[in-house]
């Protein structure tokens, strides 16, 4: 079974709006080839506080916030932003 990418409806529209289908999608790739122990470059980070159980990819000014849901090797991802307005 292949891991899928879910998007929530804001993160999907920004994603659309501003072109960002093709740089979203590597990172998240080079995130699933590090969890398969891979040595990738990737800027990542797991969130705390009001974010707990989410991890944050960075790519340049955008931020990935997303959910890995193993059971159904999914990743859920809950907002894509620039990095001022990522984490309200």
């Amino acid at each position: 079974m292949t891991w899928e990418i879910e998007y929530s409806k804001d993160a999907y529209k920004f994603i659309q709006k501003n072109k960002l289908h093709t740089d979203v999608s590597e990172e998240l790739k080079k995130f699933l080839l590090r969890l398969k122990g891979i040595d990738v470059n990737i800027n990542l980070k797991k969130l705390v506080g009001d974010w707990d159980g989410y991890y944050r990819l960075r790519k340049g000014d955008i931020r990935i916030i997303f959910e890995i849901k193993k059971q159904e090797e999914t990743l859920y991802v809950e907002k894509v932003d620039l990095r001022g307005r990522a984490y309200k």
